[in-house]
């Protein structure tokens, strides 16, 4: 069995918002795809909004701090392009 992937609750929104605004070419029915896909999803916790209250100002993106305090909390591993994400001592790949 291989490693599970999850999906933030994080993307879906950020994916949503670029879609809308014309800054990104992704599908409408999203979620509905990654629910077939039986791909599991990381909702957003109280618990990950207080940990993004006390992350340093590393980086300035609300989206990408929410997913570094996910990373944190859950003890995840990060998968992004971003490497100044580093700086919060996680672990990322890309």
């Amino acid at each position: 069995m291989g490693t599970p992937v999850l999906v933030s609750a994080v993307v879906i929104w950020e994916v949503g918002i670029k879609r809308h605004l014309g800054k990104l070419d992704a599908p409408e029915d999203l979620l509905d795809q990654l629910e077939k896909a039986e791909v599991d999803l990381l909702p957003i916790t109280p618990r990950h909004a207080d940990r993004v209250a006390a992350l340093p100002m590393h980086h300035r993106d609300p989206f990408d701090r929410l997913l570094v305090a996910q990373a944190q909390s859950d003890e995840l591993l990060l998968v992004t392009a971003d490497s100044d994400l580093a700086h919060y001592g996680i672990e990322t790949v890309w």
